[in-house]
Parts: structure tokens; sequence; C-alpha cells
């Protein structure tokens, strides 16, 4: 079954391309993001008036530059830099791109040449930061603009002490968050579109894992939670999981990330933190709550507009009731974030091959 998607923002993660400055003095033990040499003539000040630049230095505000701007033209790219400097270290980058207030989408593919870029890039999008850059980062980079007529894209940019959460730049937040806004045309964004997804297709789970069981709103993308041949890899998506499917005593359910476990009454293995993982100990999962709507399937088809889903209560349950085919479900996630979910099709079971399918329309 094809999915097919409907939405301003496309599946799957945006691509930029960052052209990074690396000094000449740069340790051999650094990478493909090594800090620029802040003493070059190519670095002062002027560089900073020019390019749009944000500054952080978490021992003296007194320069920090939180907001930069700059114009650009479609299909082309503007200037950026990020000078961010700390006493302890920094071990992650997060980048996310809104384009016309369609929602932060993060950025994990990176156009760069080298052969330690797969070393620079973390499991979940981020950049790993190593060497010196974990206490200074001087990065300079071209920064896109796509095709839109009019408004606004938003870059932000924020690093971790750990592994973070592209859609909660405050977990384990190290400095940030900074924002570059890029304005287009006369700068202003259309009405926000919502995010539609069709045909998404989860699994019954088996308790190894191995199934695609959970869904991302974020993405549009559904997971398996453990992969055997590479289960760290796999534990660096554990943010981007909102809620699962289960199928039990002859019925369909959904239940969130945090409460899958009890939900289903089986332990997934791969859901919970492994004691190897980077920060096991306070890792956590998201929350979604559930309820069924009254909306029905003609109201569900016109809705196109972020703000038509201002009309859902989050509930306090995180486990869906029994779903039927026809059925429509509100939803807020962990970030609050508003949605429907109509089912299409179930196919009963418990093992592997058992499904269900359904639509889905969340807020960006």
């Amino acid at each position: 079954m094809k999915k097919n998607i409907r939405s301003v923002v496309k599946s799957g993660f945006a691509v930029f391309a960052l052209a990074f400055m690396v000094s000449s003095c740069s340790s051999d033990e650094g990478s493909v993001f090594d800090t620029v040499d802040t003493d070059q003539d190519d670095t002062d000040d002027t560089d900073t008036e020019t390019v749009a630049t944000l500054i952080i230095n978490a021992e003296d505000d007194s320069n920090d530059v939180l907001f930069a701007e700059a114009s650009g033209e479609v299909g082309t790219s503007v200037p950026g830099r990020i000078i961010y400097t700390s006493p302890t270290n920094q071990k992650r980058l997060y980048i996310t791109q809104n384009v016309s207030g369609g929602g932060e989408m993060p950025f994990n593919n990176f156009n760069i040449e080298g052969k330690d870029l797969t070393k620079a890039l973390k499991g979940d999008g981020s950049v790993d930061l190593d060497g010196d850059t974990q206490k200074e980062i001087d990065f300079t980079f071209d920064l896109p603009v796509p095709d839109i007529d009019n408004g606004e894209i938003v870059y932000q940019f924020w690093t971790t002490t750990g592994k973070g959460d592209f859609r909660d730049p405050n977990k384990r937040k190290a400095l940030g968050v900074g924002t570059i806004t890029v304005k287009v045309g006369n700068g202003t964004n259309p009405a926000a579109e919502v995010h539609s997804f069709t045909d998404v297709k989860l699994f019954a789970p088996d308790v190894n894992g191995t199934s695609e069981t959970f869904y991302s709103l974020l993405n549009d993308q559904e997971y398996l939670v453990y992969d055997p041949e590479n289960t760290l890899e796999q534990a660096e998506y554990r943010a981007f999981w909102d809620f699962g499917y289960y199928y039990v005593n002859n019925s369909a359910y959904f239940a969130s990330a945090a409460t899958y476990d009890d939900s289903f009454g089986f332990p997934v293995k791969g859901l919970q933190a492994e004691d190897n993982e980077e920060n096991a100990d306070t890792e956590t999962l998201n929350k979604a709550y559930f309820s069924l709507s009254t909306t029905n399937s003609t109201t569900f088809d016109g809705i196109t507009l972020s703000s038509e889903l201002d009309f859902v209560v989050k509930s306090d349950f995180q486990t869906s009731g029994v779903l039927a085919v026809g059925d429509i479900l509100e939803i807020v996630d962990n970030y609050g974030k508003k949605g429907l979910i109509r089912i299409t099709e179930i196919n009963p079971g418990f093992n592997n091959d058992d499904y269900i399918v359904f639509d889905v329309k969340i807020q960006p």
C-alpha cells in the first residue's frame, strides 16, 4: 500500500547543505565540524555584521545575539553563522527549519564532503560535537531558501549536554535557542496548514520489538523499536515515537509510548532504555492523549488549516478505547499539537502480519 502525503511540509526530513569553515590549526582528532580559528582575519567583527550571526556565551551574555535576520531569494542561499561558547561540554547540536509557519522540522542529511561525515552525525540527525567543538562552536554555513512566494524560513539552533529532542529544545539544553529568520517577498506567512498523512500502517507487536508498531507525528514515519543488528542506532529515534498499536482480547488499541508497556501488558524490547545507552537513567517517552471524536468523515476531509483543529480537547487517557473501522479519534501529543486520526482498515489479530491503517491530520 503506497502512502500518500498532502502537506506543504513533505514527508521525511529536509535537506540543507552546511559549508563549514574548518580551521587550519584544528586538532587531528577533530571532525568535519571543527571550530573556526577566531584569530584569523576572516572571522573578524565585520563578518558578524554582514552575515546573520548568533552569539551565545554562557559566561558573559553581554554580547549575546539570540536573533538574526536575512533576506533571501528562492533557489539561492544566505550565509549564517553560530558562535556558541560554554565552560562545560556541549555534546550535540540540534537544528530545525520552519518554512512559512509549517512547523519545525529537523535536519539530518548534510551535504558535506569528507570521510568523517558519518562520525559527525548522530542517529537522530543531530550533530555530534567532539574535540574542541564541545566548548567553542564557530560554524559558518549556507541556509537554503525554499520555493515560496512570501513568508519566513526560520532556523533554530541549540546545543545539548546529551541526547536531546527536536521537538523539545529544553531537553538537556546546553546553549540556545538561537534563531535565524530568512524573509522572502513581503515576509508574511500564509495561514498554517495541517500536516495531512494517509494510509499509515502499523503492525501488531511482538515482544522483541521487531515489527513496525510505533508512529511519529513529527515525520509521518512508522518505527520498529528494536533492531537486533543496530540497537543503539535504533534507540536514537526513541524521542520520535508518539504512540503504538496493539491487539489484545480480540480488540485493537492505540497507546502512547509512555504507557505502552503497561497498556499492552507485555514489555516490548527496545522501548525502555538500556543501561549502555546515552542518558539511559533519565530517558523519557512521549505521552499522547486520545478520545473518541464526534467529527464525521466529511468534516475530517475538509480540514485544511491548523486553526480548524483548535476545537480538540486534551483528554486524560493515554490509551484509546477499542478501535473500529470508521472511528475518528482526537489526539493531543506530548508537545500540545492537536489532531485527528481516522481508522480505515483493521486486519484483526496479534501476529506480525496483522495491522491497522489510518489517516492523520495534525497541527504543525
